[in-house]
């Protein structure tokens, strides 16, 4: 496994995330533990249920009874579930679990991502993101951060990841080869990320933790 690790380089570019919508709580789901999107639909996990939400208005239009208790990830064609120490391959159209593969963090994940034929899977308190085989679950690298990791998306080649401390929340681009950070979007006081993903246009979906709220950030451009 190739561990990559944080260098001091160029200060990373610091702004106040825009926060543009907010969707729910949603009836059933306290909690928001992973965000993703296909295409279509956001989908929000919330535990007990993945929820898919209309971009829009942020109305639930379908839910799948599937454990949820971490990051979503949508590969083009099927949904990977974080639950538990496990990431299950879902059939979007029926909930039924293809395949599972073991959890890098055995239970302590947070985000998950797919960009280039792999997931990423954040590990919370561990302060990582490790490319993970979505066949086997082997961890092929990983790379290292210097805040406890939330969700996590790949947008346009760049990687990006939400960040906790427990007093204040951020999105932050990293370069993904030394976890260097370029950019920092601070969210509002008391708005946490769990979940994230990018709609590949111009915004992020932020999972809001236990406000049981998803927030769509407006994404910089370069």
């Amino acid at each position: 496994m190739n561990t990559e690790t944080l260098s001091p380089a160029i200060a990373p570019r610091v702004r106040d995330a825009e926060v543009v919508h907010e969707y729910g709580p949603f009836d059933g789901a306290d909690c928001i533990h992973g965000v993703s999107f296909d295409g279509t639909h956001v989908w929000a996990a919330t535990g007990t249920a993945l929820l898919a939400l209309e971009p829009d208005s942020g109305k639930p239009v379908r839910t799948l009874a599937v454990p949820c208790d971490a990051g979503t990830a949508f590969d083009g064609t099927h949904l990977y579930q974080i639950a538990e120490a496990r990431i299950d391959k879902i059939d979007p159209q029926t909930g039924k679990v293809l395949a599972s593969i073991p959890s890098p963090g055995a239970g302590t994940d947070s985000g998950m991502a797919w960009a280039e034929g792999s997931l990423w899977v954040g590990q919370y308190r561990e302060r990582r993101i490790h490319q993970v085989d979505p066949a086997t679950g082997k961890v092929l690298r990983t790379i290292e951060s210097d805040r406890f990791v939330t969700g996590v998306t790949w947008v346009d080649g760049q990687l990006w990841h939400g960040t906790d401390d427990g007093e204040r929340s951020d999105i932050r681009r990293v370069d993904a080869g030394s976890g260097q950070v370029l950019e920092q979007l601070r969210m509002p006081a008391g708005m946490h990320v769990s979940g994230l993903e990018a709609d590949g246009a111009g915004l992020f979906y932020a999972g809001g933790g236990r406000s049981g709220k998803v927030r769509a950030v407006r994404r910089p451009r370069a």
